[in-house]
């Protein structure tokens, strides 16, 4: 039986043995949902729950400057196609990166976003598709709000200048114009809450091919299997400079390979069921994060956890923009056409997309093909979070 990007769903389906393991994981799933929502449940409705409920609320941000900002623009802003269907913009600030910054609030003027991601989720919850946009990608930015109350021109420039001069709703706005995809919700996650994720899950297992030794990231590292405390897992995920050929790209892959790992973490040690597991996690994650104000709130991000729960690994996408190097500056990027235009009307048509770790490019098709055979559903460089597992 294949599944909805066309690829078999296992051996033994059709047979007992199949069906009662493909019951299991339902109830899996059922139990590792019905538990989350159990332990939000329990602590709004108990004396000390309440209190921690409270603050894992109130650790959340709502962007409400954003929110305001993208109303003004809603006319020239995509519509959603696909009723059911999600798509999220996850940025990664490096605002309050230092300890104790965070008691001078935040300042847009001085924040940067290496890291942005454009999370697809299927109306059917059946799989996720998460495309990296790189920081160098040559862009239109339209005029946004500045922090001082001035408003900056249109400008053709890298794509992370738009959070620089005006926040999540500039960077959401550039997405929008980019893509054509209708931006439903977004996330800030700052790095010290990525840190304290990672420590909350007791670090998380990467697979290096070879040691690390990087003055700059504060990383020093042995080849094999390692276990990423948080301090390290920023380093390994920010460096740029010493690892790998030192390029944007191999970050971002460096990028991918580790969120799949994480999600790993998280779906196969029991966190989702543990509430002393759980808790950590909440904590860390709640307080890194500042959002649209329909999911600043514990029950706003139980609505969105709820229908990932039953996504399996296999079905979780990592890929990057198709893009290639600026024809005027090497050191940029700029899109590749039609593929990039491909992938962005197929995430708004809900219409599945397929990945591999590296598609041969049939004549006249870029990175559009199957191994062996012609399929209608295109297939572009990239892997899936089960593929980045470090067995």
């Amino acid at each position: 039986m294949p599944d909805s990007a066309g690829k078999p769903l296992g051996p033994g389906l059709g047979s007992s043995a199949g069906g009662e393991g493909l019951a299991r994981r339902h109830r899996r799933r059922w139990v590792r949902g019905t538990a989350l929502g159990a332990t939000l449940f329990l602590m709004a409705s108990s004396g000390v729950g309440w209190v921690v409920y409270t603050r894992l609320n109130g650790n959340i941000t709502a962007d409400e400057a954003a929110a305001a900002e993208l109303a003004r623009y809603e006319r020239e802003r995509p519509t959603s196609l696909v009723r059911g269907a999600q798509n999220i913009l996850l940025i990664g600030s490096d605002t309050r990166a230092g300890q104790g910054n965070r008691r001078y609030g935040r300042d847009l003027g001085s924040e940067r976003s290496d890291t942005t991601i454009l999370l697809h989720l299927a109306a059917d919850r059946r799989s996720a598709t998460a495309v990296s946009l790189p920081r160098d990608l040559m862009v239109d930015i339209p005029g946004c709000h500045r922090p001082d109350g001035s408003r900056s021109e249109p400008v053709f420039a890298m794509f992370n200048r738009a959070f620089q001069v005006g926040g999540s709703a500039c960077t959401v706005r550039t997405v929008e114009k980019l893509t054509d995809i209708r931006v439903d919700h977004h996330m800030v996650v700052d790095f010290s809450g990525f840190k304290e994720m990672v420590d909350a899950v007791d670090g998380v297992r990467v697979c290096l091919p070879e040691p690390i030794d990087d003055k700059d990231a504060g990383l020093r590292l042995p080849a094999g299997k390692v276990t990423l405390d948080g301090e390290q897992a920023l380093g390994y995920v920010r460096a740029r400079k010493t690892l790998g050929n030192g390029s944007d790209t191999d970050r971002i892959d460096r990028q991918q390979q580790f969120l799949g790992a994480l999600v790993n973490k998280v779906q196969s040690s029991g966190v989702l069921l543990n509430p002393v597991k759980l808790y950590p996690l909440l904590d860390a994650a709640t307080s890194s994060l500042t959002t649209d104000p329909e999911l600043a709130s514990l029950r706003g991000l139980y609505q969105l956890v709820r229908g990932l729960r039953d996504i399996p690994t296999d079905h979780v996408q990592f890929l990057t923009v198709p893009r290639k190097s600026y024809v005027y500056d090497a050191n940029r990027d700029q899109l590749v056409e039609p593929e990039a235009e491909r992938l962005f009307a197929r995430l708004r048509a809900d219409r599945p997309v397929a990945v591999e770790a590296d598609p041969r490019p049939v004549p006249g098709g870029g990175e559009e093909n199957r191994k062996n055979a012609p399929s209608p559903t295109p297939v572009f460089r990239g892997k899936t979070a089960d593929e980045h597992a470090c067995e």
